[in-house]
């Protein structure tokens, strides 16, 4: 989300007659409160496109990588998370995510007073980027509510085919308050911590990928490898499924960055190509090394570059020229291949589908390149009082302060859910695959 202290307030303003609010704004010398049609439906477009990334996008890439018997589990998985975020974040999430709370712990988390959506109405509005253009304040709460969802949902990729679905759920309430919530008003609301301190974060790196990616694998070293890891193969049951899912990615992920920027302008447009070019020069980057290393350049390959490239460059999309995108995309492409691949297998952890050396690794990286490419010099497009070492230090803090954060409280939150219901699935039923034993329904009937 671009920095903005104009943004995180989402300041309601009262609903008056247009006459009388011109008229005043002319005795007040103020500027004229005005909202375009055009940037309300872009939003609007904008918030669907995002829904397409999580149903079916990103249940049909997850889906399609997890073997036959759990696919089903996926997908249920990633559907219901995104039901119960959506209704968390009307009820308490919005007012703690993204509104003041007005005490000593301002910094850190808001307030109730957008509990249950309270003192909002259809004539509430939302400020954007630009001084006096404003979007109703439903479609605001909308757009940033499908970020909310999609966080946790990506999380189930490092713990895919061997968690309790009720472990799934409870986990992903708790995480999403405890760590998104703060995360996210740390790093987008004008008085938090990360925003105060300069930090850059477009439309996600540290709050969605950093979040997820250090969740997931600490997730994935507390439940443990899935029974036969790595001794048996355990390829992806269907990649067509896959393909299928990151082409929906591909798509949904122009609201995602685009539509960070909450208005249609020059901006929007810049998120736009970056968001095509990262995301095709990391499949390149992620290619060419694997055919290096294997001798065979691969479809799996290809689509899980594109998804590093549309990581790394999230971050960096309204901030970074395409010329810069296209490097940090190929970078990331080749850095997210060493860490999905290499440094998975010299640790001995089993990130099913390699949610930390994406996302993670990929949302670190293009967290910190923001600190570089937003310098004029290199096409970006610049912030007063830019120097490259001191943001790319700011960069680097806040990266820290995300990690931490999240592995510290989800390390906390699976051990108290554990406690509670039981994180893993028993070995007959793992065996025998999510599908059947936690849902009673097979994806697939011959």
């Amino acid at each position: 989300m671009k920095a903005t202290k104009l943004l995180p307030l989402a300041a309601t303003l009262a609903a008056l007659p247009a006459l009388a609010l011109a008229q005043d704004a002319a005795n007040l010398d103020e500027v004229v409160p005005t909202m375009d049609k055009g940037d309300v439906t872009w939003m609007l477009t904008a918030t669907i496109l995002v829904l397409l990334m999580i149903v079916p996008g990103l249940a049909l890439f997850y889906g399609g990588l997890v073997r036959a018997k759990n696919m089903l589990s996926v997908l249920m998985q990633t559907f219901i998370i995104t039901c119960v975020m959506m209704i968390l974040w009307c009820v308490y999430g919005y007012s703690l995510a993204l509104n003041g709370g007005g005490g000593a712990l301002d910094a850190y988390i808001g307030g109730f007073s957008r509990l249950f959506l309270s003192g909002i109405n259809a004539d509430s509005m939302a400020a954007t980027f630009t001084d006096g253009v404003v979007i109703p304040e439903y479609v605001f709460i909308c757009f940033q509510m499908t970020f909310a969802c999609i966080t946790p949902a990506l999380i189930i990729g490092g713990f895919a085919e061997r968690m309790k679905f009720s472990a799934v759920i409870l986990f992903c309430i708790l995480w999403s308050t405890f760590s998104y919530l703060p995360i996210a008003h740390m790093v987008w609301y004008g008085d938090g911590l990360l925003f105060g301190m300069g930090a850059l974060d477009f439309a996600g790196g540290t709050v969605v990928h950093i979040n997820a990616g250090i969740a997931a694998l600490v997730g994935c070293i507390v439940l443990g490898p899935r029974i036969g890891y790595p001794r048996e193969a355990m390829p992806p049951h269907s990649l067509v499924m896959t393909l299928i899912g990151a082409g929906l990615l591909w798509v949904g992920w122009f609201g995602f960055n685009a539509g960070s920027n909450l208005e249609a302008n020059g901006i929007t447009a810049l998120a736009m190509i970056n968001t095509f070019v990262a995301t095709a020069a990391a499949a390149l980057g992620w290619l060419l090394i694997e055919w290096n290393a294997k001798g065979h350049p691969s479809m799996l390959g290809a689509v899980s570059g594109a998804i590093a490239g549309l990581v790394a460059v999230t971050p960096a999309a309204g901030f970074a020229g395409p010329m810069g995108a296209i490097v940090l995309g190929f970078a990331a492409g080749v850095v997210c291949y060493i860490s999905s691949t290499s440094m998975k297998h010299a640790f001995g952890y089993d990130d099913s589908l390699d949610v930390f050396g994406i996302h993670g690794v990929g949302g670190i990286l293009g967290s910190i390149g923001t600190g570089i490419l937003v310098s004029p010099a290199l096409g970006g497009t610049g912030i007063d009082g830019y120097t490259m070492g001191g943001q790319v230090w700011v960069q680097f803090i806040a990266v820290v302060i995300a990690v931490c954060w999240s592995g510290i409280v989800s390390f906390i939150l699976y051990k108290v859910v554990d406690l509670i219901v039981g994180l893993r699935a028993a070995p007959d039923s793992e065996r025998e695959g999510l599908d059947i034993s936690e849902h009673g329904e097979r994806a697939y009937v011959y």
